[in-house]
Formats: structure tokens, C-alpha cells, sequence
């Protein structure tokens, strides 16, 4: 194929082109067709099907653990179940208002009871949270510390819910075995319809100030 055959075709007589010379023609339009096919459609194709491949990888891998989450509920509702079984007791442990002074005539007999001697013991501010309220006690007693463990083990003995924090233990001047301890005794008990309230009045206020 010499550049002076190519300068001789007649474009408007395509008949008359020597047979290499149409082949290559047609090699040249198929090709143009095949690529305009390609950028035009294909391509489209190609980038919807990869992103229909990514969308499908996702849907599996949401499967699976859904999947997994469909084999462990059995456990997770056992656990369930343990949980409010653990927390009824605990709720049964919370003394209403009206046990409250029995509950601190045993804290009281507790500590009488280990031959301590107390020198303060004062209630605080009750303090409301949301079904429930801490009534703190400030406690000093004098003992030794055999007397002092046994009775902070009685306490957690105590069919009700009793803590004990902020426990400072000093000796005594003049003595070597007595001891004075100081600490917050914390009492807990239900919130009734009036705690309620203040609970939920200072909380609307909280959100006021928040707020403003």
C-alpha cells in the first residue's frame, strides 16, 4: 500500500477501491463504531455494574452480621432476662421513705453492738436522682479495729443497700488501740409521688438554664 494508491481513491466510489483497500476501510469503521459503542454505552455499563458489585459486597457483609445477631439473640435475651432478674433484687433492697428511720436504728445498733462508741452522727441533705434518693449520714466512732471492720462488714450485711465512703481512720491521742473513724454512711430508698416531682422540677429548671 503506497501513500500515491491512498492520494488516487475516490471517496464518492468506494466500488472501485482495490479489495485491501476496503478491507482496511471497514477495519478503520468498525473500529470507530466499536469505540464510540464502548465510550458511549458500554462504559455506563461497566460503572453501573461495579457499583451494583459494591452495593452486593455491602448487602452480604450487612447479611452476615445481621445473621450473627440472629444466632446470638437466644444469648443476648438470656442475659436480658439475668439482668432484670438482678436488678428486681436490687430494687427489693431499696427501702421506701417510711423504713428509713428503722434502717438507721440498725446502723445504729450495728455499731453498738461492736462496742463502738459514736460521737457524730448527723443526716445530710437527701439528694435526688431519678427513682431513687441518697440520704448520706456523717458518722465518727471510736473503737478498735477489729470493732471498726466488723462493723463496716455488718453494714454490707444489711439486708438493705448500705455503702460506706470518704472513711478516714485516725488513732486516738492517748491510746494505742482505739481508733476514730470518720466516714458517709449512704442509705438509699424509693422516690415517691413528691420526690418525683422535685426531680422532675429540677430538671425542667436545669434545662431552662441550659438554655438560657
Amino acid at each position: 500500500m503506497r501513500l500515491q494508491d491512498l492520494q488516487e481513491l475516490d471517496v464518492n466510489d468506494i466500488e472501485s477501491w482495490p479489495v485491501p483497500f476496503k478491507i482496511f476501510a471497514a477495519m478503520v469503521v468498525a473500529s470507530l463504531i466499536l469505540f464510540a459503542g464502548y465510550w458511549l454505552d458500554i462504559k455506563n455499563q461497566i460503572t453501573d455494574y461495579q457499583q451494583v458489585q459494591r452495593h452486593e459486597k455491602d448487602l452480604r457483609q450487612s447479611y452476615l452480621i445481621k445473621k450473627k445477631l440472629s444466632l446470638d439473640l437466644p444469648v443476648y435475651q438470656k442475659q436480658m432476662q439475668t439482668m432484670k432478674k438482678t436488678f428486681a433484687v436490687m430494687l427489693r433492697q431499696l427501702p421506701d421513705k417510711t423504713e428509713i428511720p428503722e434502717l438507721l436504728i440498725d446502723i445504729t445498733q450495728a455499731g453498738l453492738g461492736r462496742g463502738l462508741y459514736f460521737e457524730l452522727f448527723k443526716p445530710g441533705e437527701k439528694r435526688l436522682f431519678d427513682f431513687y434518693a441518697v440520704a448520706p449520714i456523717t458518722i465518727k466512732v471510736r473503737g478498735t479495729y477489729h470493732q471498726l471492720a466488723n462493723f463496716v462488714s455488718d453494714l454490707a450485711a444489711l439486708p438493705r443497700i448500705v455503702t460506706v465512703g470518704n472513711l478516714d481512720i485516725n488513732p486516738l491521742k492517748g491510746t494505742s488501740k482505739k481508733l476514730l473513724m470518720t466516714a458517709e454512711i449512704r442509705t438509699y430508698h424509693y422516690l415517691d409521688t413528691n420526690d418525683l416531682g422535685k426531680t422532675a422540677g429540677s430538671t425542667n429548671n436545669n434545662n431552662r438554664r441550659s438554655r438560657g
